[in-house]
């Protein structure tokens, strides 16, 4: 009994000390809210990012003026970013840790985005949507061969299920797929629905159409429009707590481009960035 009785002894105490240290080690810093996107205001497309009220520009890559970033991601916890860079001659996925990492390539591809746990990334490769694990680089496909120029790979929140935007026949739709490999689900098919990605909940989708922003119930239903105002409007992120999305707008496919947010269930928008083209933003 007198042992039963120091061992109990000894685990409050040890729980104690654990709650003491709880309390006193610091929090992890909160890092202030960014919007990061690719322009081509200096020139060759480089990574920028700004506040969500567009201010304070900042330029974060720098490279040959023959090559060009873009598709920037923010890392989970927004310490650093992938984006698809073409030095070297050939496209590929690249990371850079912030403020003034050195960026690394990491394979062939683009358009990747980080999974909840930074320990995978999904990209896309071949017109083919890739999940690679970043030690060691083991890769699997995951969108199966019956669909076609498959793009736009997006992780849900809880890293087990990827968006993505594939064609069957002559339609493109948008479908998700377990992240651990499995049949894909088409979630919506019409108006070339492509560019999916979750909203922070994982309760919904933000997806763009031939020239407008819409999102869906990640069941299929309710789906709503967000932009139906003139121009096309591509790229939409939702914002850290879900309550808008970012996303940028031109007169024409052909550009220029600017930087908006507007509510997430829609509204006026208002413009952030103008004087060049902004494109591809991702929030955090």
């Amino acid at each position: 009994m007198r042992s039963i009785v120091t061992i109990a002894a000894a685990g409050l105490l040890l729980a104690s000390a654990r709650a003491d240290n709880a309390r006193t080690r610091p929090a992890a810093k909160k890092l202030p809210s960014r919007i990061v996107f690719c322009s081509d205001r200096d020139g060759p497309w480089r990574i920028w990012s700004c506040k969500p009220d567009g201010s304070d520009l900042k330029r974060l890559t720098a490279a040959a003026d023959d090559a060009h970033d873009v598709d920037p991601a923010w890392a989970p916890g927004g310490a650093g970013i992938l984006f698809t860079s073409t030095r070297g001659g050939k496209a590929g996925v690249w990371r850079m840790a912030l403020p003034a990492g050195k960026p690394k390539r990491i394979c062939d591809g683009d358009q990747a985005e980080w999974a909840p746990d930074a320990k995978k990334i999904a990209l896309r490769r071949a017109g083919r949507i890739v999940v690679r694990t970043l030690a060691g680089g083991k890769e699997r496909i995951v969108s199966s061969k019956s669909l076609k120029l498959c793009s736009g790979p997006a992780w849900s929140p809880d890293g087990r299920t990827i968006a993505f935007a594939g064609r069957a026949g002559d339609r493109n739709a948008v479908y998700l797929v377990p992240a651990a490999g499995g049949a894909a689900k088409k979630l919506y098919d019409k108006k070339g629905a492509c560019e999916p990605h979750f909203s922070p909940d994982g309760k919904r989708i933000v997806y763009e159409t031939e020239t407008h922003i819409c999102t869906i119930g990640v069941d299929g239903r309710d789906n709503r429009p967000v932009t139906w105002y003139g121009g096309v409007q591509r790229y939409g992120r939702y914002s850290p707590d879900g309550k808008r999305i970012v996303f940028c707008q031109a007169p024409s496919p052909a550009g220029p481009w600017q930087l908006y947010v507007v509510g997430a269930a829609g509204g006026t928008p208002a413009k952030l960035t103008e004087g060049a083209s902004d494109m591809h933003p991702d929030w955090r």
